[in-house]
């Protein structure tokens, strides 16, 4: 499985938008750098330890794509506040597999679910409820690096 990155988003802290980046700066034991959660400033930020599940996460565009469709609604990806945003790959089949990106190395902690964040946003019990376990990946930073929107991601 060889998917495509379509967006990088960071936020400086929990209340700010997600901005569009063209490389981010993965570090093991930390996340992504200038992001909400590697300043340990993040909604589920431990502020003794960074927790695994907190270095990055990963959403498919297919999802969100399939919700705004079913539901005529109009949320893009920034809205589900994830980092990465891919196509082509099966995010779920990675829980507790490493995988690629560039030079990264990340291993798949558990699924995303949606967040008090989406749920205010969207206002709609039966959305919500048909993004749970397809609102995306926490992943684990096993080996760090640099990407950009021409790494792929590839499944060891």
């Amino acid at each position: 499985m060889s998917g495509k990155i379509i967006k990088l988003l960071i936020s400086k802290d929990p209340q700010s938008t997600m901005i569009n980046v063209n490389q981010m700066v993965l570090e093991i034991d930390k996340g992504i750098f200038g992001d909400r959660y590697y300043n340990q400033i993040g909604t589920f930020s431990n502020k003794e330890t960074i927790e695994p599940d907190s270095h990055v996460t990963l959403i498919e565009l297919e999802k969100i794509t399939a919700l705004n469709e079913e539901h005529n609604l109009n949320i893009t990806a920034e809205d589900f506040r994830r980092n990465i945003v891919v196509t082509n790959c099966d995010l779920n089949s990675l829980v507790g597999k490493e995988f690629q990106i560039g030079e990264v190395v990340l291993k798949g902690i558990r699924l995303c679910e949606p967040c008090k964040y989406l749920s205010d946003k969207i206002n709609e019990k039966k959305a919500l409820t048909e993004m749970v376990h397809k609102a995306g990946l926490r992943a684990q930073i096993i080996k760090g690096g640099s990407i950009d929107l021409n790494s792929q991601v590839e499944v060891k």
